[in-house]
């Protein structure tokens, strides 16, 4: 039938089967000196492994206990240390294959002996980069999500990314995507059966309906999925936050107060910034990334206008822009919100809700200047977030930074609240191609159902590209569960 053909030139996911029967084996614990070291071992060779180098020949082996062992070379029976080995048979491991572990010294000279007898061991090589990972995704260990998100649990730095990666590893976004993948399956078999068999009258009345419905609820799901304000790819790769303003303002000031340390060079001559320096910081548990620019001015130098553009170029691109005003410069003549207000329209391109001024140098103020402005910035109609602070001083500060917190958290959002956030621009491409084709059913499905069938079949592969799985098969399972065909 046509129908099976159209099926099996689905493109599918990855193969659950392992290509690679190779063993491998590789330092799984930090590199450095350290009390212990983890050397982790997965493959068909694992055991003997564990049998030349711990003396387990003619020992019973229980699975997942730790065992004291002298561990010896398997060329020169030399020993090498004393530690634990564990044992984890297949595929109750978290590769699927055999497995073993060698809890050893951490010492350098100890790691690099158990390495080389290792490689002594017939059918054993090291293992390449995220290998162990990539055996455990192969053999159905992890979904692509859950890889990614042990990937971001590794590299993350902060108590929010930490959190939000444990969520993603432990499969919340995968089940999210699984459930659209197996409804999008089940609509596509319905689908591809009333085209093969609706003329033998073997297809139930209203299959094509409930398919419709079932798709117009999935794309309006995807589409509130997407329309997230990017809360997760923020929390992941850093919130931008660009500290911009003119000269002299005290802008290096405000970043080596935030970051704690002279990271940018200050100075009374002006224009002395003249490219971005970005340092990485944790506001709360959140990650920020702050950049500090060249003061916006026009300069006949070129290379301080070069860093003026490149200035303006991560104003446009920040997610809090903190405009920076030294609170001298400000008339004192009543005129103090127009003169704000100016001076935003000439550093920001647009309005930004997510802009902060922050007027430095509070401390050169007199108490009655200070009264006078606070008064009239309480006048202002729709203000921004304004925050007096000193760097000099640190007066200020903590209501600034409490300030620069609640942005950042709102940014962010709360990564253990509400459903799992999409935190891959990958996901993000993939879950837009799938709208995207799935709207094509609707546009096809009075005219030409093997079109709108097709459009239905791109956004299942585009769903498989995010999970890594998705093959033919699965809905052929579908087809024959549901339909009683040949009956």
């Amino acid at each position: 039938r046509t129908f099976i053909i159209r099926l099996l030139c689905t493109c599918g996911g990855v193969s659950a089967g392992l290509a690679d029967a190779e063993t491998i084996f590789a330092l799984s614990s930090g590199h450095g000196r350290c009390g212990v070291a983890v050397v982790r071992v997965s493959g068909p060779a694992a055991l003997t492994a564990l049998w030349t180098m711990a003396g387990l020949r003619h020992k019973p082996l229980p699975p997942r206990t730790a065992l004291l062992r002298s561990i010896t070379d398997p060329e020169t029976k030399e020993v090498l240390d004393r530690g634990l080995v564990l044992w984890f048979p297949g595929p109750h491991s978290f590769t699927g294959e055999d497995g073993a572990e060698f809890h050893i010294h951490g010492g350098p000279a100890v790691v690099s002996a158990v390495l080389q007898a290792l490689g002594s061991v017939p059918g054993m090589r090291p293992a390449e980069a995220g290998e162990f990972t990539r055996r455990a995704f192969q053999a159905g260990k992890l979904g692509l999500t859950e890889v990614e998100g042990l990937g971001d649990l590794i590299h993350a730095e902060t108590e929010a990314q930490r959190r939000q990666a444990l969520r993603q590893m432990s499969g919340d976004l995968g089940r999210l995507y699984q459930d659209w993948t197996h409804r999008l399956k089940r609509c596509l078999a319905h689908i591809e059966a009333f085209i093969d068999f609706s003329e033998d009258e073997l297809i139930e009345e209203g299959v094509l309906n409930q398919a419709e419905r079932s798709i117009s609820e999935l794309i309006s799901e995807v589409e509130r999925h997407l329309q997230d304000e990017r809360r997760g790819e923020r929390l992941r790769s850093g919130v931008h936050v660009v500290i911009a303003g003119a000269t002299n303002a005290g802008k290096s000031s405000l970043l080596n107060t935030l970051c704690q340390r002279p990271a940018a060079i200050v100075s009374p001559i002006a224009g002395t910034t003249r490219d971005v320096v970005e340092t990485a910081l944790d506001i709360g548990g959140f990650p920020v990334v702050l950049s500090d620019t060249a003061g916006l001015r026009d300069s006949p130098d070129v290379v301080e206008r070069e860093g003026v553009r490149r200035a303006r170029e991560r104003v446009e691109q920040a997610d809090v822009t903190l405009v920076v005003v030294d609170c001298v410069q400000i008339p004192s003549d009543q005129h103090s919100v127009p003169f704000l207000q100016k001076h935003l329209r000439e550093v920001l391109s647009t309005q930004d809700p997510q802009c902060v001024v922050v007027l430095n140098k509070m401390d050169l103020l007199s108490e009655q200047s200070r009264q006078r402005l606070q008064t009239e910035l309480s006048s202002w109609a729709a203000p921004p977030s304004v925050c007096l602070v000193s760097c000099q001083s640190k007066e200020g500060l903590q209501d600034f930074l409490s300030e620069l917190h609640q942005r950042v958290k709102h940014l962010c959002g709360d990564p253990l609240s509400g459903g799992p956030s999409l935190t891959q621009a990958r996901h993000r491409a993939h879950l837009q191609q799938c709208v995207s084709s799935l709207r094509q059913f609707h546009r096809y499905q009075d005219t030409d159902l093997a079109l709108a069938a097709e459009g239905v079949r791109r956004g299942l592969t585009s769903l498989g590209r995010i999970t890594g799985r998705v093959g033919p098969e699965e809905i052929l399972d579908i087809i024959f569960k549901d339909f009683c065909i040949g009956k």
